[in-house]
């Protein structure tokens, strides 16, 4: 089960010659749903925070295909809450709801902006974050 969902619109340029959605538009959709809620729902400030959020870790498993023009619904949660560190995981899924197309993860590790040396997720951040932990 995901705790947010959003909505994320395939391109034409989004197909690849056999038809569907080429794999690295996965992962660009399920970078683009972790930062439009870092950015939009728990207020993370991309461009004048003390902490920057930096990927360390993606992984993409692919179950079916979808093309242009279908939507795709992308599923988040959190996995994994450390100090520094947070694992999204991710269910993009047919616009029916129940097909998924693939489940992956991202790994962010919170770095302080000018040191790029970890740093504690700032507290309402992590507020922000404990509301997606599914258990």
């Amino acid at each position: 089960m995901y705790a947010y969902w959003e909505t994320v619109p395939t391109r034409w340029k989004d197909n690849d010659v056999y038809g569907h959605v080429n794999n690295a538009v996965h992962y660009s959709m399920m970078d683009t749903v972790i930062n439009s809620w870092l950015i939009g729902v728990a207020g993370l400030d991309v461009h004048d925070g003390d902490v920057i959020g930096l990927c360390v870790e993606s992984h993409c498993v692919y179950r079916s295909s979808v093309s242009f023009p279908e939507p795709v619904r992308v599923g988040l949660r959190v996995g994994h809450l450390g100090r520094s560190s947070v694992r999204y995981e991710l269910g993009l899924l047919r616009e029916d709801g129940e097909t998924v197309v693939a489940d992956g993860h991202f790994v962010h590790v919170f770095v302080d902006r000018g040191t790029r040396r970890p740093a504690g997720i700032p507290g309402p951040l992590r507020k922000a974050m404990e509301t997606l932990v599914v258990t």
